[in-house]
């Protein structure tokens, strides 16, 4: 049956929302959108006349079609070059969905995106729905098929997961700016020991390159590891230029509701470091260079006003 105008508008009004979901569920902007275009293909097929709550029925189709997608894309991931990181939403882009909560805004996070990687599908679409969204067991067990105190014990298993190795520190906009800016003053100063002040002992930096771009395999960990290759990062160079494609100019921002630093040549975003902040230092550096994963950020980036750079890098 062909969809009335009204009925096309009732999925228009669910798209943030689905959207908000996917992301959360698959960590990819790409695939989020993908998942929600299918969703809108199931809704055109389905006799809608007979859909007696539209945002459930949605929700309920959307989450299965991640389930799949979740599923063959942990055997993509064996294979994926390097390390695999989230796709990085930059401040306000409306796929981060609702932030009204502690538990909404965590759940976006680029710590907690990972963290969601360790949780099978199932374990990662009762805590989405629950910790994100509020939905209440009783809906969760029929989005999902299960009973509601199945949904109640996977939720408590996956949370503890997550809760294990969690340690993040909200702070506001203005906050994240300091933090950043801090960081750059310290990571351009030439000298490792200012680095190495402001990390915990445990840091850990992360780079996602996919295979495009130079990005380490393996993990960089302890404060003075991690402080001496931020220290080489950001030391100007003619082969860092060349291989950037111009200058960079270099941003304080936010991604995912954590301080960021933006690298961006001439409005495109090449790179994307989020900051993990604990009350003890900054704990983790996630950096996407994957040019793949950044056409979102640079889509979002020429529709905003994001002031004069900090510095031209390299």
């Amino acid at each position: 049956m062909a969809l009335t105008m009204n009925d096309v508008e009732r999925f228009e009004a669910s798209r943030p929302r689905l959207e908000a979901i996917a992301y959360r569920l698959l960590g990819s902007a790409s695939e989020a959108e993908d998942a929600v275009q299918e969703t809108y293909l199931r809704w055109q097929a389905a006799d809608v006349g007979r859909v007696e709550v539209p945002e459930a029925w949605l929700t309920k189709v959307l989450t299965n079609l991640c389930l799949n997608q979740l599923t063959s894309a942990r055997a993509r991931r064996e294979t994926y070059v390097g390390q695999w990181l989230p796709e990085p939403l930059l401040a306000g882009d409306p796929m981060l969905g609702p932030a009204d909560t502690a538990e909404q805004r965590e759940s976006v996070s680029f710590a907690v995106l990972a963290l969601l990687e360790r949780l099978s599908p199932g374990e990662r679409a009762v805590y989405v729905l629950r910790e994100a969204f509020g939905y209440a067991h009783r809906e969760i067990a029929g989005i999902l098929d299960l009973t509601e105190a199945a949904s109640q014990q996977i939720l408590h298993r996956a949370k503890k997961h997550v809760a294990e190795g969690k340690a993040r520190t909200e702070i506001d906009e203005a906050a994240a700016r300091r933090v950043v800016e801090e960081f750059l003053a310290a990571a351009t100063s030439g000298r490792t020991e200012p680095l190495v002040r402001l990390l915990t002992q445990d840091a850990v930096s992360i780079g996602d390159g996919g295979g495009k771009v130079p990005a380490r395999a393996k993990a960089f960990e302890g404060a003075r590891a991690v402080a001496t290759f931020m220290r080489g990062l950001f030391k100007p160079g003619k082969a860092k230029r060349a291989l950037a494609g111009g200058t960079v100019e270099i941003y304080a921002d936010t991604a995912n509701g954590d301080p960021a630093v933006v690298a961006v040549v001439d409005g495109r975003v090449i790179g994307v470091m989020c900051l993990e902040i604990t009350p003890e230092g900054i704990a983790g550096f996630r950096n996407q260079v994957n040019p793949d994963k950044l056409e979102r950020a640079t889509r979002r980036w020429a529709s905003t006003d994001h002031g004069e750079p900090l510095f031209n890098a390299f």
